[in-house]
């Protein structure tokens, strides 16, 4: 296959996509702005590098040949898609549009805020479709945001991954929450929880899955020097709470996470003698849909959803 010769540039796709329109080097020149005599040689580059006259007289002025009839059409589409490559973006209309958004978040957020964000996207996009993704430890959200398989991460890191974008969406400070008719829970004030108590008592801690994520309480007490007692470990976060009614195990993580079970569960909940910093979540995207009108809007959507919860 023969390569396009590298002196066959846009403007003179421009200029023969015109004389077949106009069928005159002078009415070309005009709207182009340019001498006749530098159309007229462009007329004859054209004529060399087509090997076709492209133009002949008729009884009623210029006419194109056959072969520059046929070069009319794909002139035309060079010239539009070349246009649509530097056309800014038109503005994205949720209502109208139907995409597919992929958000990835852990199953230890607050239970209302994911349904909200739903619902906010469904009011919103109606049309569209959203995919909840799970962080598991076989998740490489990194690579998946970059190759665009993700749109968004929801989560919590000590550091988020420096090179994405990142908007803090909310914080929820820790306790920790045990059954209420447990013995330690019946003769301990809910203030009243000491430190020694909170390293002896049995506790139940979420499956390590990703670095930054589960790890921050135990990661945070080792840099305190401290190591807590941890029984159990659970790969399903949403159902320790239940593992609790049942046990002598006590749970500790966020505030907000909790205040679905503790309206339901007999549940205790205690101040934490360590003076963690509350968990911190964040939004994360990848620069390749930073200027996106679609997913600035979905990040709009997840932050007034965070906003909202923490308004509460």
């Amino acid at each position: 296959m023969s390569s396009l010769p590298q002196h066959l540039d846009l403007h003179l796709i421009r200029i023969l996509y015109l004389l077949l329109v106009e069928k005159n080097v002078s009415r070309v020149a005009l709207k182009l702005n340019q001498p006749q005599p530098s159309i007229s040689a462009s007329l004859r580059k054209l004529r060399e590098l087509t090997g076709d006259p492209l133009l002949v007289r008729g009884a009623r002025g210029m006419v194109p040949t056959q072969h520059g009839e046929s070069l009319l059409k794909p002139a035309k589409r060079i010239l539009d898609e070349t246009e649509s490559l530097f056309v800014k973006k038109s503005p994205f209309v949720p209502q109208e549009e139907a995409r597919t958004f992929h958000i990835a978040a852990p199953d230890y957020l607050d239970s209302q805020f994911l349904p909200n964000v739903v619902a906010a996207l469904r009011r919103g996009s109606p049309n569209s479709r959203v995919v909840i993704h799970s962080l598991g430890g076989g998740v490489d959200y990194i690579r998946m945001l970059s190759d665009g398989d993700m749109d968004l991460v929801i989560a919590n890191w000590d550091e988020p991954p420096a090179h994405l974008h990142i908007s803090k969406l909310f914080e929820d400070p820790i306790i920790c929450t045990m059954r209420a008719d447990s013995p330690y829970a019946k003769r301990t004030a809910s203030d009243a929880m000491t430190i020694e108590d909170y390293l002896a008592l049995p506790h139940v801690a979420p499956s390590q899955m990703l670095p930054g994520y589960h790890g921050v309480i135990d990661a945070f007490l080792e840099r305190q020097g401290m190591q807590r007692k941890v029984a159990v470990e659970s790969a399903y976060f949403g159902l320790i709470p239940y593992m609790l009614t049942q046990t002598d195990l006590v749970l500790t993580t966020g505030r907000q996470f909790m205040r679905f079970y503790e309206k339901t569960l007999p549940l205790k909940s205690f101040t934490v003698p360590v003076k963690f910093p509350p968990m911190r979540f964040y939004q994360l995207w990848h620069e390749r849909v930073h200027q996106a009108p679609e997913h600035k809007w979905l990040r709009d959507q997840v932050s007034a959803a965070a906003k909202a919860l923490v308004q509460k």
